[in-house]
């Protein structure tokens, strides 16, 4: 039932995973029957069972007496009572949740009983070497390697984090239950704590009260790093050197890292308002804190463990050196406090205020277990927010929180209630008087503590022969503290006057220390300690960075043209809009050669014009250093890049001026987004005209490597043409760009905009990377991450090194050994041809049938899923109620509530069912064995339409569709009947699925629960739509749809 991982085509131990199924449902009952009664319980088993004969009769080919059940379950949904409802829905919800639950801790569990993992570095280095690749040619290939994963924050993931916390919680119990050495004693707590859990789950509220904001979407993706893969990276990093050393004799480089991550969490304000450049600023500020934090707590860590006092001369010296500072540093301090001693200043300050406890992620009955953080998730700082008592072994300030006027002596915060008072705070800090008055509440403040201080913390050795790997980490640690501390400074707007030296601006500071010791430890013959922690924190440094996951810029191209509509009007120079291109290349290149700034300080514009100049003022006051890629989306023309550059250099030229330096780290890399089919097209003209440009080629050597960066767009082009002819398009024009890059000797990186579903671009990694064009992944790629996928690939540990893993080897293949083109012109000719047939059978459904939008809005929840809140950023681009400025996310999402899946499939049959007509049955078939981009195709629109139901979408029709407009529906259906048949036909499968038997198997499991989900959802429709100002019962709908994107297991 899900498309959500890569090894959905990968049999699993149906015995174990039916008996996990059965241990959690039985539970759950136990619950339900005390939370709710006897005589609820029974309406529900009936409900199950009804569904369930009504399922089975339909796989034995009984379909009329299945539709009399059907009708009759129909039937007694409708009399439920409001109440009655709202606690099936919640109910059947919860077991889909839980079944998920359990089949991901089974392909975990596979993954870890399995001796030789498919698609795994290990399995796939092997082959490439039988192969014929060298050695020496896979370890470079290896090293080279440049795939970044951007997370993003679109609004797919239905479930709370709350509750997405509990459901980890619950992996790990049934984890803690694989184990054979527990006592009866044992089996019996955990019971117990499952039946906590789901007890907490059953009396938590699934819904979410409030939009989140674009920061708290920021701080999911963080915790996303946090909880999974800040322990999986050094894991994986570490396969991916066993594997190489084992197949090339030469381990992974210390700080090479195939694998990064980036956001667009904070930065992507396509049809965004929410997302202001004080949101870009906050969220990149966030994510350094963040790293700063995770840094700290693994440098505790760390000087535990290397407690020796072996080491080289070089971090002898080093030792001795910070020994002696610290000492002339404490000097300096006993002038005006006796009672802050040194050790006092080395002690990290207690822990902030907790967010979520320690170890909640974890069940009760592992607390034994010593992996993981000692330390409280950590909350992270705001504006009503101050540490308590800080003692980071900073240089006490005017700036340190301890002499902050905010702070009182008892350690308690009074945060300011608005900018007045904040300001107010500002000014008094550097009041003489308050400062005295400050030191002196600081310094009593620690009476009595000196000495218990002492009693938590030896006294440091004094002598750099001992415990020098100590010393040295604990000056690195001091320094992380300031650099957070001057972070949170940073975010409350306080005056900061750290010196450069007080602080890490850059990974490379970072690293030379912890390399200087990794270093030392391998002269001395401890290269087996070095290997060990201190080795997996400087592949965290190499991966992470100093900002975690680097921040993506993304807006429309129109904003950008407004932009400078507004620039040159307040210039005289005529309205930019109403130039043709030529004249605005010409323009835009002449500008972009000169040296002065374009936009006068004095520009009075429009409050939109001045977000977009402010974003790009941020951009440079923060840099390559801490964000990615300006992407463009909508892009269709030279001028829309060039006049991103313009921009970003005219603020760059400001900012520069204004702090007297250059601005941190480069210029940002601008990559244009084609979206629509039109814009696919004409991708590969756009680059050859940039790079014709010679000022642009020349840029993107000297400040890019040589290296041009495109994005694809699957959403849009799907929502635009259909399915199969976005695919084909994106795949032309992904050879066109490659083409043209390679006509002017020019890198390329192809990002691709995919999405979670398969009417978006989704699917297995593996295939989908496989199925590219050759040469279109050269050692390099980006691909987005979205929504609900974070947490199903990447919120468990074990499952995200997995993901880490696929995308490394199939990167890989797809460089060494990339995938065959057509082999014949017959064969485009071909694809060409269906494509056309099913654009256009697409597009005179969709866009040209005048009663297709009312049937839509209609047969769908589409227009109440806006009550999700699961997003930050608006349903459409714009006010209009057309499909085409609906966004492509809420058009799929809808139609997979409906199980009708519209987007995946319509238009494909008719292309498939044109060209067999005419002959060519045999060739398709022949192209499906030997195309892999074809295979691929066929294969992802097979399984979506195994997920596709027929009766449940025709029971929405029936209820909820106008008379007038239910011939449409059945047409539609008739159309979907068309598409199996075709795909078989081409696939040479006798039934759907028939090759992934594992995925038909899930499927059929969840149907009891997740049909009569389907039949209240239609019921609570139908009385909301006629009362629809009843809270209760858009709750009761919003829980239903909650429960069918757990039993689809993806939502749009």
């Amino acid at each position: 039932m899900t498309d959500t991982t890569d090894d959905i085509a990968e049999e699993i131990s149906f015995q174990v995973f039916d008996d996990d199924c059965k241990l959690l449902g039985n539970l759950l009952n136990d619950v339900l029957q005390r939370e709710v009664g006897n005589e609820f319980m029974e309406k529900l088993e009936r409900t199950r069972i009804l569904a369930q004969s009504a399922n089975n009769m339909r796989m034995a080919g009984v379909e009329d007496m299945a539709e009399l059940v059907e009708k009759q379950l129909a039937s007694e949904i409708s009399k439920m009572t409001l109440e009655e409802a709202l606690s099936l829905a919640r109910a059947f919800s919860h077991y889909l949740n839980l079944m998920g639950i359990a089949e991901t801790h089974h392909r975990a569990r596979k993954q870890r009983n399995l001796a030789l993992l498919s698609r795994s570095c290990d399995d796939v280095f092997d082959n490439l070497v039988q192969s014929g690749v060298s050695p020496n040619e896979l370890y470079e290939a290896v090293c080279k390697q440049e795939v970044e994963i951007v997370l993003t924050a679109h609004p797919t993931q239905i479930n709370r984090r709350t509750l997405q916390y509990k459901h980890i919680r619950i992996a790990h119990l049934l984890d803690y239950n694989d184990r054979s050495d527990l006592s009866q004693e044992d089996r019996e707590m955990l019971i117990e704590d499952l039946v906590r859990e789901i007890t907490s789950i059953w009396q938590t509220d699934e819904l979410r009260r409030h939009k989140p904001t674009p920061v708290d979407e920021a701080r999911a993706g963080l915790n996303i790093v946090e909880q999974s893969l800040w322990k999986a990276v050094p894991h994986y990093l570490r396969r991916v050197s066993n594997a190489l050393k084992k197949h090339t004799g030469k381990p992974l480089p210390l700080i090479c890292t195939p694998i990064k991550f980036g956001s667009w969490m904070g930065g992507d304000r396509d049809g965004n308002p929410n997302v202001t450049s004080k949101v870009t600023k906050d969220v990149s500020l966030l994510s350094r804190w963040m790293a700063m934090d995770l840094y700290i707590r693994e440098m505790d860590s760390l000087r535990f463990e290397l407690s020796m006092n072996r080491c080289s001369d070089r971090l002898s010296r080093l030792a001795h050196d910070i020994l002696e500072q610290e000492n002339s540093s404490e000097d300096r301090h006993e002038s005006w406090n006796q009672s802050s001693t040194k050790s006092q200043l080395k002690i990290q300050a207690s822990s902030l205020p907790s967010q979520l406890p320690h170890r909640a992620d974890q069940p009760s009955c592992t607390e034994c277990s010593d992996d993981g953080s000692q330390y409280p998730r950590i909350e992270f700082p705001g504006t009503d927010f101050k540490p308590l008592n800080r003692q980071d072994g900073q240089t006490c300030s005017y700036h340190d929180s301890s002499l902050n006027p905010r702070i009182l002596s008892n350690g308690s915060s009074v945060a300011s209630s608005n900018g007045k008072s904040a300001a107010a705070s500002r000014s008094a800090s550097f009041n003489g008087n308050q400062v005295v008055a400050q030191r002196k509440l600081y310094a009593e403040s620690q009476i009595g503590r000196s000495s218990f201080q002492k009693l938590l913390e030896p006294r440091p050795p004094q002598q750099s022969g001992i415990a020098p790997y100590r010393i040295v980490l604990g000056n690195v640690k001091e320094k992380l503290v300031r650099t957070r501390r001057r972070l949170e400074l940073l975010l409350e707007d306080l005056p900061c006057e750290y010196e450069p030296w007080d602080y890490y601006e850059t990974s490379d500071q970072l690293l030379e220390p912890l390399l200087l010791c990794y270093e030392s430890l391998h002269s001395c013959g401890s290269g087996v300690l070095a290997e060990g922690r201190l080795a997996d924190l400087i592949r965290r440094v190499a991966t992470f960075g100093m900002v975690l996951m680097k921040l993506d810029l993304r807006q429309e191209s129109a904003r950008h043209a407004e932009t400078l509509d507004a620039i040159t009007n307040y210039l005289d120079m005529g309205a930019y809009s109403e130039w043709d291109e030529e004249k605005k290349l010409e323009f835009l290149t002449r500008e972009l050669k000169g040296k002065r700034p374009l936009v006068p300080q004095s520009i009075k514009v429009l409050s939109d014009v001045k977000e977009v100049l402010d974003t790009f003022r941020v951009a440079a006051e923060l840099g390559s250093d801490s964000l990615g890629a300006y992407v463009i989306s909508m892009a269709s023309n030279a001028t829309d890049v060039l006049a991103v550059e313009l921009l970003q250099k005219d603020a760059r030229l400001a900012v520069s001026g204004e702090l007297g330096r250059p601005c941190p780290g480069g210029t940002l890399r601008v990559v244009p987004l084609f979206e629509t089919v039109k814009d696919l097209r004409g991708a590969g003209s756009v680059i050859r005209k940039l790079l014709s440009i010679d000022w642009y080629r020349e840029h993107i050597i000297k400040n890019h490597n040589g290296h041009q960066e495109v994005m694809v767009g699957y959403s849009d082009s799907g929502k635009d043409a259909g399915r199969f002819t976005a695919a084909w398009e994106l795949y032309k024009a992904q050879e066109d760009v490659v083409s043209a890059c390679n006509d002017y000797g020019i890198k390329v990186t192809l990002f691709h905009g995919r999405g979670g579903s398969i009417g978006r671009g989704g699917g297995p990694t593996y295939l989908a990377i496989q199925s590219q064009p050759p040469g279109s992944v050269m050692g390099t790629l980006r691909s987005t991450e979205q929504g609900e996928m974070v947490q199903a690939k990447f919120g468990l540990p074990q499952t995200a090194v997995r993901q880490l893993e696929i995308y490394t080897t199939a990167v890989l293949i797809a460089t060494l050994r990339p995938p065959q083109p057509p082999k014949e012109e017959k064969w485009r000719n071909l694809m060409e041809e269906i494509s056309n047939i099913s654009c256009q059978n697409y597009r005179s459904i969709v866009y040209e049938n005048p009663d297709f939008l009312a049937y839509f809005h209609e047969a769908t929840p589409q227009a109440e899923l806006g009550f999700l809140n699961i997003g930050s950023r608006p349903t459409r681009r714009k006010s209009s109620k057309g499909i085409g400025h609906l966004r492509a996310i809420p058009w799929v999402f809808a139609w997979t509530q409906t199980r009708f899946v519209l987007p995946a499939w319509l238009g494909v049959g008719a292309g498939l069912k044109g060209v067999c007509e005419k002959g060519h049955t045999e060739d398709l078939r022949a192209i499906y064995k030997e195309w892999p981009f074809f295979q691929c195709t066929i294969d992802l629109i097979e399984m979506v339409l195994g997920k596709a139901d027929i009766p449940i979408a025709k029971h929405y029709d029936e209820v909820l569709v106008s008379k007038e407009r239910r011939e449409l529906g059945s047409d539609l259906r008739k159309e979907l009947l068309a598409t199996e048949k075709f795909v078989l036909v081409v696939s040479g499968h006798e039934k759907l699925s028939e090759n992934n038997r594992s995925l038909r198997r899930l499927i059929e499991s969840r149907l009891p629960y997740l049909n009569p989900i389907n039949m209240l959802q239609v019921e609570i429709l139908k009385r909301l739509r006629c009362d629809d100002h009843n809270h209760k019962l858009r709750d009761a709908l919003l829980i239903t749809i909650n429960g069918i994107a757990a039993g689809m297991r993806n939502t749009g």
